[in-house]
């Protein structure tokens, strides 16, 4: 009996403990989604980005173009005529599917990359400020149903993000 009591006093001493180390711990919370808008790589990027897509959408509209041309004229064709122009026109399709999906998939890579790229660049920003001030740790303010203001950290992080333009 003595010994469970001296072990359940030892428990509640460490929670204790635990308890006032944690409440000297500094927290502070990013809103994720600004400081992703905010940094100028992502901005750079989305200009890029679209960009590209205009090459690519000016290019997949050309070749969709001359493929309906193509459809269209062997619609006039006889049904004879169509069944020798058959391989011809389905591989016409699938060159073009193939281009769609290989383009669409090359873009979708890149726009990956570039966000973890950012995320990576985010998450040492947020590293190097709260090194500097102390803070133990910082929470994506999506999973917070409540915060302060002044623990909000997400302009000192742009700031940090976009010196370094």
């Amino acid at each position: 009996m003595k010994k469970s009591a001296v072990v359940l006093c030892g428990i509640i001493l460490s929670l204790f403990f635990i308890g006032a180390a944690r409440a000297e711990e500094k927290l502070a919370y990013i809103d994720l989604s600004t400081t992703f808008n905010e940094y100028y790589k992502t901005k750079e990027y989305d200009k890029k980005l679209t960009d590209k897509e205009k090459v690519f959408v000016t290019e997949r509209d050309k070749r969709v173009g001359d493929f309906n041309a193509y459809r269209d004229k062997l619609n006039l064709l006889s049904d004879k005529e169509k069944e020798g122009k058959s391989k011809e026109f389905e591989s016409k399709a699938k060159s073009l599917k193939d281009f769609i999906s290989q383009k669409a998939g090359e873009l979708e890579k890149e726009r990956e990359e570039k966000m973890k790229e950012i995320l990576n660049d985010i998450q040492a920003a947020v590293k190097e400020y709260s090194e500097k001030s102390g803070i133990s740790m910082v929470l994506n303010d999506r999973v917070l149903v409540y915060q302060q203001k002044t623990q909000d950290i997400t302009t000192e992080v742009i700031k940090i993000l976009n010196k370094k333009r």
